[in-house]
């Protein structure tokens, strides 16, 4: 009896082996299956728009701004305009205290009319002596005068010819103070000398402003901000590319999602130099619908160096897919393979997902490049076609439709059975 146990826990123990050694089989089996099994990331070939741009950032600023200052010394006794203020071309904007100035017109006025008097008095006088000197003249002829009176009838007249050259230059001088005066007097009514909107204003009525070598900034003023220009800076390796007439988009904090355009006016060689990088300023003009930019506000722009519309592009990211079996051995492990044709020929090298689910390489010419899309030239009919990106991670052994996962993301803690204390899955 105790050997029929013995034998019986013997093949009882051996099925269980067995059971055991068979489920093992079964799950390294299923492990080279899914192994086996390859999935890539792909996307479709498509025609769209190809743009290459450069990317920069500028400031809005008005097309032209005028400094408006004071050329005389006084106090401020009235200002016209404010901030923001819509002025027009020869409108008066400010006045300073005119009374000294007043004064001073009055006095040169004065002068220059006792100067003008002064040269009638010496026309008259010299129109005397030019008649005394012809009756000496006659006289002496006559052997009825000396010769001394002739001589002295002369001499008054030449003095009376100086005198009305003296007087006639002091009434040009006086006249030159007049009109210094009359200036003087008119810079203290200021006026715009633009069409425009007062942008900054720098003192306030009461203020007394001190003209020396320069004028006095009072008000800055824009001309009308219905057109504007941003004025960006672009670096020394993009700048190449941008010419005028070039069409431009930009965007401001201000207004997310609105985009302006504008083009290029002017490529500027005066570089500035900061941190070891070298940007050049591109002045660039455009409309300002509504009123919307303001002076100073920072534009994120655009230039369109080129564009290609409704042509065949593929997804940037597919050249730079290579199979694994393309990875060649050395003596340290494996090492990526030779890149593929480069700017040379325009040829570059791309895989296709096959009908049988493996990627086939074709080499195409490629052309334009925005980043996410590059052009394709190429006479095959491939829209439509599917490029692979990549390879996707392997699926969990869970069960069957369990999505697959990132090998590379953590994991959450699987629930342990307080009871049986086995894991189950995750929460």
């Amino acid at each position: 009896m105790k050997i029929v146990k013995f034998i019986v826990k013997l093949l009882v123990w051996l099925a269980v082996l067995g059971g055991a050694g068979y489920g093992i089989y079964r799950y390294m089996e299923s492990k080279k299956e899914q192994a086996s099994v390859v999935n890539y990331r792909t996307a479709k070939l498509v025609r769209t728009d190809v743009a290459r741009t450069v990317e920069a950032t500028g400031t809005v600023q008005p097309i032209k701004k005028v400094e408006v200052g004071a050329q005389v010394n006084g106090r401020i006794v009235k200002l016209f305009v404010d901030y923001n203020s819509v002025v027009t071309n020869r409108q008066v904007v400010a006045l300073i205290d005119p009374q000294v100035y007043e004064a001073n017109y009055k006095s040169s006025l004065g002068e220059l009319h006792s100067n003008e008097a002064n040269v009638k008095k010496c026309e008259a006088q010299l129109v005397l002596a030019e008649k005394t000197l012809k009756r000496k003249e006659e006289l002496v002829k006559k052997d009825m005068a000396p010769v001394a009176d002739y001589d002295n009838a002369l001499e008054a007249r030449d003095t009376a010819i100086a005198s009305l050259a003296a007087a006639r230059a002091s009434v040009e001088r006086s006249q030159a103070s007049v009109t210094q005066a009359k200036a003087n007097l008119d810079y203290c009514t200021i006026i715009s000398p633009v069409n425009g909107i007062v942008l900054e204003r720098s003192v306030d009525e009461g203020q007394t402003v001190v003209s020396s070598m320069n004028a006095v900034p009072i008000f800055k003023i824009a001309t009308d901000l219905k057109r504007i220009q941003v004025e960006a800076t672009v670096p020394e390796a993009d700048i190449g590319s941008v010419k005028d007439g070039q069409k431009v988009s930009f965007t401001v904090d201000s207004y997310p999602g609105l985009t302006f355009t504008g083009e290029v006016t002017q490529v500027r060689m005066a570089s500035t130099t900061t941190s070891s990088v070298v940007t050049y300023p591109v002045i660039i003009e455009a409309e300002n619908p509504g009123d919307k930019l303001f002076p100073g506000m920072t534009a994120n722009i655009s230039v369109h160096i080129a564009e290609a519309k409704g042509v065949l592009a593929a997804v940037s990211a597919a050249f730079r897919y290579r199979p694994a079996d393309e990875h060649r051995q050395g003596p340290d492990g494996p090492f990526p393979p030779k890149p593929a044709a480069g700017p040379r020929d325009g040829r570059r090298s791309l895989y296709l997902l096959g009908d049988d689910g493996e990627p086939k390489k074709i080499m195409v010419e490629t052309g334009l490049s925005d980043g996410t899309y590059t052009e394709i030239k190429t006479k095959e009919n491939l829209e439509g076609k599917e490029v692979v990106l990549g390879v996707m991670a392997m699926p969990t052994m869970g069960p069957p439709g369990e999505q697959s996962s990132n090998p590379f993301m953590p994991k959450r803690p699987q629930r342990t059975n307080r009871r049986t204390g086995v894991q189950g899955p995750p929460r």
